[in-house]
């Protein structure tokens, strides 16, 4: 006789937040909620997060690596996901937080980050996000990524007669061996001073002669998400080399180094990417080796973990509608969700699972495919998901979707961005209510009298 199916043997429990459960009505629970009663109370779709689990991630990248390296910093990539709460939050855990736009910026600074915490990234920084950035409540470190910008940013800071602390982002031409649209350390990507080329050289040698740039150290970010240890070592080992070089040929020393983040998350039963232990083992041991080779001092250094701190604490849950059959093809069940909410199976051809909320120990009986409901043929959330016979109005809850889901969400077809419902000790309450229609049109000019 087949054992009765746990929790605790589903096979994709290790993606599901971990304060899941099942509730005495037989649902799932995240947070000791029921998903169930919170989409009763806020619609669908809808996303759950764990704050838990997020505070503990939180605290397991600081300990196994800050039992590892004595100068840690852990920076909360905020791309993968931000939101004032979301700030706050990563303020109480004693993170720091690396941001990409000027409005990144402004919202982290807005919701209580200090400045000297913020580390600005990206590729192509407006005159006006690296004015913003330099003046006393902007960054404390800007991540430097071209010549234009180091420019631009030298004579901004005279201007202002403020020197501004930086980093310069140096791509080492290591192949992560992920994604190609996620590949960013190589040669041929728009980020960073290329090796190979004697760009990172010189960018070395105009920053350490500039009056106005203090150059702290070495940024490489090599693409996500890296379910490999080797790249992060060859990555080390690259730098390594090259700070050594720099020192006898311009002086410079690498006071700060960050290897970027990128760290994988599981998103099918099938992943198990490394543990944090293992890539904290990993960049501290690789980093201590390469310095005492080269005789170089140890540098603070940053860690960026981005997916892989909010990816598992959010679930998003959709209601079932439709029901295609195509017989010996394929059987197509639609959700009230999609690519408006979720881009990533469609731009990334991105893999996922789904858990009944209503039957979460149920067998399963069918395959078929989780479409959205949006006018694309590419909107397909999951293929080939293993589940219960679905019912129109029953609930999925895909797990993982806390990384880059309502990040890069639209309004495609007018959607309505979801809700976001903190779970925590049996209570919920909202960080981010639904977007609502006079959203949509608020920034409308009435043309009446055109």
């Amino acid at each position: 006789m087949a054992s009765e199916i746990t929790l605790d043997t589903l096979p994709i429990r290790h993606v599901l937040p971990k304060t899941t459960g099942i509730a005495t009505e037989g649902h799932l629970s995240i947070g000791g909620c029921n998903i169930h009663d919170l989409a009763n109370q806020y619609g669908t779709p809808l996303y759950v997060f764990d704050e838990l689990d997020f505070r503990e991630t939180a605290q397991e990248f600081r300990k196994e690596f800050g039992k590892r390296w004595e100068n840690i910093t852990i920076l909360y990539a905020a791309k993968a996901y931000l939101s004032g709460p979301i700030t706050k939050i990563v303020n109480q855990e004693n993170l720091g937080m690396d941001v990409v736009s000027g409005t990144e910026l402004a919202i982290a600074l807005k919701s209580g980050m200090a400045p000297n915490n913020l580390y600005f990234h990206g590729n192509n920084k407006s005159t006006n996000e690296l004015k913003e950035a330099i003046q006393s409540s902007g960054a404390g470190r800007i991540i430097v990524d071209n010549f234009h910008e180091l420019d631009q940013l030298e004579k901004l800071c005279g201007e202002a007669n403020l020197t501004q602390s930086i980093l310069l982002r140096v791509s080492p031409n290591v192949d992560p061996h992920t994604h190609s649209k996620t590949t960013t350390g190589i040669l041929d990507s728009k980020f960073g001073f290329p090796l190979t080329t004697g760009a990172a050289e010189e960018a070395i040698r105009q920053a350490e002669t500039s009056e106005h740039l203090n150059l702290c150290g070495l940024h490489i970010h090599l693409g996500s998400p890296i379910f490999e240890l080797e790249p992060y070592q060859q990555g080390i080992e690259v730098i390594c080399e090259f700070a050594s070089e720099m020192a006898s040929k311009h002086q410079f020393s690498m006071k700060e180094f960050s290897p970027g983040g990128g760290f994988a998350l599981a998103y099918t039963r099938d992943q198990h990417p490394p543990k944090i232990a293992e890539y904290a083992e990993l960049i501290t041991n690789t980093l201590r080796t390469e310095l005492a080779s080269r005789n170089l001092p140890k540098p603070l250094l940053h860690i960026e973990p981005g997916r892989s701190l909010i990816g598992r604490s959010m679930v998003a849950v959709y209601t079932v509608g439709a029901r295609k059959e195509i017989p010996n093809i394929r059987t197509y069940v639609s959700l009230d969700g999609g690519m408006a909410d979720n881009i990533r199976p469609a731009m990334y051809g991105s893999k996922y699972e789904a858990i009944s909320v209503d039957r979460p120990l149920a067998n399963s009986e069918e395959i078929v495919t989780l479409a959205g409901k949006y006018c694309e043929s590419g909107d397909i959330l999951i293929e080939d998901a293993f589940l219960p016979k679905l019912e129109p109005h029953e609930l999925i809850a895909i797990p993982a979707s806390g990384g880059y889901n309502l990040a890069m969400s639209s309004n495609y077809n007018m959607a309505l961005r979801p809700p976001v419902i903190g779970v925590k000790n049996g209570n919920s309450y909202l960080l981010q209510r639904r977007e609502t229609m006079e959203d949509l049109v608020a920034r409308d000019i009435d043309l009446e009298n055109y």
